[in-house]
């Protein structure tokens, strides 16, 4: 099978990082999904963007390759009016950070149907492409939600509208990254049943993702990056069943499996939740939830995007007030917020010394203690956010959070943005911090694994409302609900 895109010895270099993509050889073949992995910084974005012409653009970058194709056409001196062709029909990118990728004062309708408008597709048709773009991708009752803006929708419903604007144009090349990083199970299986079923009406897909079982799921072949380069490619089944690159056995080995290591022994509780329910406007995000903490364990709140358990978490951190119930806390603990987008709640101006100095409490351990307790070189305090990696962040929200020498944490989707070796690191993390200190958790993660290896215990939402709760090893060999279930099934934790 003749590839639709063809890529040889392809070498990115930016100003003040060198080669971050180095001499990398593949192939996008129509009718199939070529799955890219690796770690953080392992290139894997950088690849995706320059595949489209979009690191081009950027002065600091210095692109070179002996070949670089689509559809036999020579792209390596092509200018941007030729990548911009491309990109607005032939080939579509799908970007992990949706909420930065959509424009808040555009309406769905209007995000989805930009290739169609730029097309000069006539009105009449462009409602019903909108909608069936939307539905493919996964969001029912389409219809009502045009005219929403993106600061109106969970954050899987912006992924999904991202994915719907790639498809709407039906691109022959889909480069998809990180596309269900924002997504619970049950989502995230349709969005790849979606991505596989583009492939087999000829899309040539490039999947990009830090999830091996989603790799293992849909892709054909694989390529895994390491430092900018190809450590290893080969079948699916050849990469996955029998990795030869130890990179790639070390990613396969931190896939989390079974159940906590570590089960706690309870102790007071220090929160308590009860009836609490949160409207926004006539839409109910919480309704009549009620749940208990207790010192040195950890409840995992799982359910679809949209569920409600971002806002469930907003409600416990005092950070908005209930509509109905309250929250007690016996004893006054102290209880602090880990943040899903870490980045986002830094300011960008400070230096990780002075996010840490701003949080600090009482007796708080100092800068320096607080990078070591998250397992980060105090070298670090004086750079900003922008200049750590995903995983540096994540630790650093860890860090910021104890500076206040907090009893609860609340982990709002910690590690769904991280590779899985960095993931591993970071429940290494959690679970040694409560150990050591009597932590109390509420991990709320749509990774029912994550929250297997993380959670005592763990409760299910649905529609606003915690359906089901209990130990988390019942939970997910006896499911009373239908959808745990399901989303135990889509996860493949049975």
């Amino acid at each position: 099978m003749s590839a639709l895109l063809e890529v040889r010895g392809l070498t990115v270099s930016l100003a003040g990082s060198g080669e971050v993509v180095s001499a990398v050889s593949l192939d996008a073949r129509a009718g199939e999904v070529h799955g890219i992995v690796g770690e953080s910084g392992a290139g894997k974005s950088v690849l995706a963007r320059t595949l489209l012409g979009l690191t081009q653009q950027d002065p600091r970058a210095r692109v070179t390759a002996t070949a670089l194709t689509f559809d036999g056409r020579d792209m390596r001196r092509a200018g941007q009016r030729a990548w911009r062709a491309l990109r607005g029909g032939e080939s579509a990118l799908v970007l992990q950070d949706a909420l930065q990728s959509l424009d808040p004062l555009r309406t769905v309708q209007a995000e989805v149907g930009e290739t169609l408008a730029v097309r000069r597709t006539p009105r009449s048709e462009r409602r019903t492409r909108i909608l069936d773009a939307l539905e493919r991708a996964g969001l029912a009752d389409a219809a009502s939600l045009l005219g929403h803006r993106s600061g109106e929708l969970s954050g899987g419903m912006r992924q999904r509208v991202l994915i719907a604007s790639a498809i709407i144009g039906g691109a022959r090349l889909i480069i998809a990254d990180e596309p269900t990083t924002a997504l619970d199970a049950t989502v995230a299986v349709r969005v790849l049943e979606l991505l596989r079923s583009l492939a087999a009406d000829g899309a040539a897909v490039i999947f990009i993702t830090h999830d091996l079982d989603a790799v293992r799921r849909i892709a054909d072949r694989v390529t895994v990056l390491e430092g900018g380069r190809a450590v290893e490619q080969g079948t699916a089944h050849q990469v996955l069943r029998a990795p030869a690159h130890p990179s790639t056995r070390a990613l396969l080995a931190a896939i989390p499996t079974g159940p906590k290591r570590e089960t706690a022994s309870p102790g007071d509780v220090v929160l308590e939740a009860e009836h609490l329910s949160r409207r926004y406007g006539s839409a109910l995000a919480v309704d009549d939830a009620s749940l208990t903490l207790r010192a040195g364990e950890t409840l995992g709140i799982v359910g679809e995007s949209g569920s409600g358990k971002s806002t469930l978490a907003r409600l416990l951190i005092g950070a908005e007030r209930p509509d109905e119930g309250a929250t007690a806390r016996p004893g006054d603990p102290t209880v602090r917020l880990v943040p899903q987008d870490p980045l986002g709640s830094f300011d960008p101006r400070h230096s990780v010394r002075r996010i840490l100095d701003l949080s600090r409490r009482g007796a708080a351990p100092t800068s320096e203690e607080l990078m070591a307790k998250v397992g980060l070189d105090s070298a670090l305090l004086d750079r900003r956010p922008a200049r750590l990696s995903g995983g540096q962040r994540q630790r650093v929200a860890i860090a910021r959070a104890l500076a206040a020498d907090p009893h609860v944490l609340v982990l709002d989707e910690p590690v769904s943005a991280l590779d899985v070796t960095t993931q591993a690191g970071i429940l290494d993390l959690l679970g040694d911090l409560q150990r050591r200190s009597r932590l109390a958790m509420v991990f709320i993660s749509h990774d029912l694994a994550v929250v297997r290896r993380a959670a005592d215990r763990v409760a299910v939402m649905q529609a606003g409302r915690i359906v089901e709760t209990g130990p988390t090893e019942r939970i997910y060999a006896s499911p009373a609900q239908q959808v745990t279930r399901d989303l135990i099934a889509a996860s493949g934790q049975r």
